[in-house]
């Protein structure tokens, strides 16, 4: 097995060589940039390792992790449009640094051009990476759906809320490990598991993040903490502090997360307030640890040696224990 900084640069190097502008240049040169702009790159190292876990080169699955990443910067691409993000990873993101028009294109081309990556493999690969992809690809759309309508309701469930998590983030994180299970020939069994694995950790890793935009340290975390607070996002630390509160206190709660006050400092410290007090803070901390052994849970059923197994609860350990 490789560390996981080396699985980052075989893919770096492959998607550089990949990554060729071509004409007409106004479509690809924003495909381009996006796909340059960094990040931790985790699917697609996820990919080419869980390949390595089944005993093939995991070289094989480097167009299937190319695939993944594609698809998850036309996402971003596609959100940023919705969101009218301007910065993304720091930079300009692509509808502001061209116009709204292009990033809508450059990213339907992208979407196709993470089912072309597919290509190079034999058909019952193809096939079963495939099918993989476009259930995955739908859940995705439908998570982004249920976060747009959980703006204007007051009445989100925690089950619904974690509903949307999984299809919105999760389960890109299982198929990137599904698809280096099928690359490898793994057997049904493993890549359900795999997948079950990288599914349980990409809820843990989301939970994860809503805690740390509102507890993070904001030298290490990357983007400004209480920023979920601002928007007013109905996270799962605000549904377990409503679900906890007496009925005061939930009214208070709700009124901060319809406001919009000059001073945002003081409402994020007032919602921190009101999530340590509820016990929220606490309970989201134990959520992010009940998905981390629930995927931990799954690696016993799995064909793979213990020195592997082990391996993946380091990575899945290293991921919750992140500042960032």
């Amino acid at each position: 097995m490789l560390s996981i900084e080396k699985y980052q640069e075989e893919f770096v190097q492959f998607l550089e060589e990949y990554t060729i502008v071509k004409e007409p240049k106004g479509l690809y040169e924003p495909i381009d940039y996006i796909l340059n702009l960094g990040g931790k790159r985790l699917r697609p190292v996820l990919t080419l390792m869980t390949a390595h876990i089944f005993s093939s080169d995991y070289k094989k699955a480097l167009n299937a992790a190319l695939s993944i990443e594609v698809f998850h910067n036309f996402s971003l691409v596609h959100d940023d449009i919705m969101d009218d993000a301007p910065l993304r990873r720091g930079q300009e993101t692509v509808h502001e640094k061209w116009d709204i028009n292009t990033g809508i294109l450059s990213g339907d081309a992208m979407l196709i051009m993470a089912y072309q990556l597919f290509e190079s493999y034999e058909a019952d690969v193809f096939q079963a990476l495939a099918k993989l992809f476009s259930k995955t690809a739908l859940e995705v759309c439908e998570g982004q759906q249920y976060d747009i309508d959980f703006e204007t309701r007051n009445d989100v469930t925690i089950a619904e809320y974690l509903k949307m998590i999984e299809y919105k983030t999760a389960v890109l994180v299982g198929a990137a490990m599904n698809m280096g299970a099928i690359v490898a020939g793994a057997s049904e069994k493993d890549q359900q598991g795999i997948y079950d694995f990288g599914r349980y950790l990409g809820i843990a890793f989301q939970l994860q993040d809503d805690y740390l935009d509102a507890f993070g340290d904001p030298k290490t975390f990357g983007k400004q903490v209480g920023g979920d607070i601002i928007e007013n996002k109905k996270t799962y630390l605000y549904l377990k502090a409503l679900e906890f509160s007496e009925a005061s206190e939930k009214t208070a709660l709700e009124t901060l997360f319809t406001s919009t006050p000059d001073d945002a400092t003081s409402k994020i410290e007032r919602a921190k307030g009101i999530f340590r007090a509820s016990g929220s803070a606490e309970a989201t901390k134990s959520a992010i640890l009940e998905y981390t052994n629930k995927a931990f849970e799954v690696l016993e059923g799995l064909n793979i040696t213990e020195d592997k197994k082990d391996l993946l609860k380091e990575f899945g350990s290293n991921l919750m224990n992140r500042t960032v």
